[in-house]
């Protein structure tokens, strides 16, 4: 492909960096001090009091919503996008809760606020909102909504780094936030994921699900010694305070996330440089360009028809493919969910059709790559060529 979708996400440095550390006499590869120190070094970058690295960011949802679970063991209702990552949904599924999907406000791509309002009720457990490819999914009533009615808000911010709300990061808003260091994403730990909290009791329980439940998983002393105390018959290594995972990573994943990090910032301003140069040049007539920017980290560029055009939209796909431009259609997640088999006996025959802006990112939407070494001509060249689709 002559545009894919990334292109040099990890450099010379951060190879460097892991065999220099391989070197070592007896280096420690799984979870360790390395490890740490990411976490606490991410928890600084976001602004929140703690983070927990996981194997993938589909593992922070999974853990994020087995939080949930410890609190709603009677199960009930999360609020959730038809626009987002499979994972958001079946981790809801995988706990035992009812997904309750609301249509997108086409201009962030995020669940739209009045509906999400709407569907509130008793059995609401939490909303989960995904920020979806950089876009800020947040407004100040859906906030203060949840705020007043005691609903926790969930963030998904797994490809939208750096986006900010009222010039505070996304992922710092909610009651708990996860996040993913997949190659494509703004920065990479290969594979990777990070739940995100400044609720301590959140904390604890990430650090021992993700490792089998073990006590010992705890940094909290006052917290172990009660397991010890409470259960006498038990060796104090191995004290299992819940039916978990193992979703530890690396510290080769620390190192990696420790030297990508001190590019982030720089990769998040060129990318959404990037993003405003391609909207600028977009032909309106054709595409969509009045998306939400303020507050935008963007992760990859979207292209969505303006008008539901089955003949334009396969002439394009043609055109893309013929000039070497890497696309995925549906934009996030491949489209609408609710069109997937996983859900089939879940939501009802056909429940798809009652998401009109899903139902048209699903069939009219595509995401193009979007990366920090993109040159000004390169995205000029890309947008010549989209605008000369007929």
């Amino acid at each position: 492909m002559k545009f894919p979708l990334m292109r040099n996400n990890i450099h010379r440095e951060d190879l460097d960096a892991v065999i220099e550390y391989l070197r070592r006499d007896d280096p420690m590869l799984t979870n360790g001090a390395n490890v740490r120190a990411f976490e606490a070094e991410w928890s600084r970058w976001l602004g929140v009091g703690y983070s927990v690295f996981l194997n993938s960011g589909a593992s922070s949802n999974l853990l994020t919503m087995a939080i949930l679970k410890i609190r709603h063991p009677e199960g009930g209702e999360v609020i959730v996008p038809p626009l987002t990552w499979i994972s958001d949904i079946s981790s809801v599924l995988q706990n035992g809760f009812t997904p309750v999907f609301v249509d997108i406000d086409p201009r962030t791509l995020a669940m739209d606020t009045r509906q999400v309002i709407g569907k509130l009720n008793e059995k609401t457990r939490a909303v989960f909102l995904t920020h979806v490819q950089g876009f800020d999914g947040l407004t100040d009533q859906l906030i203060d909504e949840l705020e007043r009615r005691g609903v926790p808000l969930i963030e998904d911010v797994c490809e939208s780094h750096g986006t900010t709300h009222n010039g505070r990061k996304a992922g710092t808003f909610g009651w708990i936030s996860n996040f993913s260091f997949y190659y494509a994403h703004h920065m990479s730990t290969i594979e990777g994921g990070m739940v995100c909290t400044d609720d301590e009791e959140v904390y604890q329980q990430v650090r021992m699900l993700r490792s089998h439940g073990m006590v010992r998983e705890s940094d909290h002393p006052d917290l172990r010694d009660r397991y010890r105390t409470d259960n006498p018959e038990l060796n104090p290594e191995f004290i299992f305070a819940y039916p978990a995972y193992n979703m530890r990573n690396t510290e080769i994943g620390g190192i990696m996330g420790h030297t990508q990090l001190k590019r982030l910032d720089a990769n998040i301003a060129r990318r959404t440089e990037n993003l405003h140069r391609f909207l600028r040049q977009l032909d309106p007539e054709k595409y969509r360009t009045d998306f939400k920017l303020e507050g935008s980290s963007n992760y990859a560029f979207n292209l969505v028809l303006r008008k539901p055009d089955g003949a334009f939209v396969q002439r394009l796909m043609d055109r893309m493919r013929e000039h070497g431009i890497e696309f995925r259609r549906g934009s996030a997640g491949g489209g609408n969910q609710l069109r997937q088999p996983y859900l089939k006996g879940i939501v009802p025959e056909g429940y798809y059709r009652k998401f009109p802006e899903t139902e048209h990112i699903h069939f009219y939407g595509f995401y193009i790559g979007n990366f920090p070494d993109l040159r000004d001509e390169e995205v000029d060249a890309i947008c010549a060529i989209l605008n000369a689709a007929d």
